[in-house]
């Protein structure tokens, strides 16, 4: 005789909110913590990521928030999928382990990628769309790849511990108000879009600025702003100390202007006590990732940065562009 079983259905997606952080934040840590377990790291249990981590994601997403819910009306998925100007990605995005292997993952990045197409259309449309992964969980690109994602250059996590003293003062945004700032955050919006048209990360500025995250720390010279780095100083994982700095965009004219950028950014976390930075180096800038070893950064983790068929990641003639896809 046949045991009942309750219909399983999924309902969605449905706009993913502050007061859903919660339940987003079980589904987050459940589904990676089972990642890591069948890659072989039984022993590793992924936290909370802290609250205000996932204030600035849903702020930044806007729309592009999205979850849905099981026939009980619990959280059994969810997609952050992020549009800046003509760049747009999806992460963190994640299916309640139980509710695995039944198309709700397909359901889930197809309605992201469905939604970034959607957004604009013509020259203000969604050029760039794509998504990270761990490049050691062959299920993953797989998967990716049949939904029409296919895999582009690694990213690489890199660190360095650096002294607290002796760093010259940083140029940072938060130090400037009214027309000054403003005239600093237009000054960022024209070097992005010159390195790469269409490209914009003023929200993430503002918000970063608005939420206390971090700063951006400004490289100016005779000919106007040369560099600039976004980062933010809040712990990722819920009650963690500060304890590094991390770079979440980058963009630097040429070579120089990114030696300084990176050099901004160290005594920017320098200036608030801490000794850690970590910058996420798309590999397909190879002297950045050199100056960045010559420097003294070391390796710590990589992603592979996977590039949704039709709508490729543009890189600048000359300079550095780093944009950050993860959270």
């Amino acid at each position: 005789m046949r045991a009942w079983l309750p219909e399983r259905q999924v309902y969605g997606p449905e706009p993913a909110t502050e007061r859903d952080t919660e339940a987003l934040n079980r589904v987050f840590a459940d589904a990676f913590t089972d990642r890591y377990r069948r890659d072989g790291l039984v022993g590793v249990r992924v936290p909370y990521l802290n609250p205000q981590v996932w204030r600035y994601a849903l702020r930044d997403a806007g729309a592009g928030a999205m979850l849905w819910r099981d026939e009980s009306g619990e959280v059994v998925a969810f997609n952050i999928v992020h549009r800046s100007g003509t760049e747009g990605w999806m992460g963190p995005l994640a299916v309640r382990p139980d509710r695995q292997g039944a198309g709700v993952g397909k359901t889930v990045v197809r309605a992201a990628v469905d939604w970034l197409v959607e957004q604009g259309g013509g020259e203000g449309g969604v050029a760039t769309l794509g998504l990270e992964t761990m490049p050691r969980t062959v299920e993953n690109i797989g998967f990716y790849g049949r939904l029409g994602f296919s895999p582009a250059y690694l990213t690489v996590t890199m660190t360095n511990d650096i002294a607290t003293r002796g760093h010259p003062a940083p140029a940072l945004l938060s130090q400037r108000k009214g027309a000054a700032a403003a005239q600093a955050v237009a000054a960022a919006r024209r070097l992005v879009s010159e390195l790469v048209a269409g490209y914009d990360f003023t929200r993430e500025i503002l918000l970063t600025v608005e939420f206390g995250l971090g700063d951006l720390a400004l490289v100016e010279g005779d000919d106007g702003l040369r560099a600039l780095v976004l980062w933010h100083a809040a712990p990722l994982a819920e009650g963690r100390p500060k304890d590094e700095v991390r770079v979440l965009k980058l963009a630097a004219r040429d070579a120089q202007a990114f030696g300084e950028a990176v050099a901004a950014t160290e005594a920017a976390a320098a200036r608030i006590g801490i000794r850690r930075v970590a910058i996420r180096c798309q590999t397909r800038y190879e002297d950045a990732f050199r100056a960045l070893i010559g420097r003294g950064y070391r390796v710590r983790w990589t992603d592979l940065r996977m590039i949704y068929d039709g709508y490729p990641e543009p890189h600048p003639a000359k300079g550095v562009l780093f944009s950050n896809w993860e959270i």
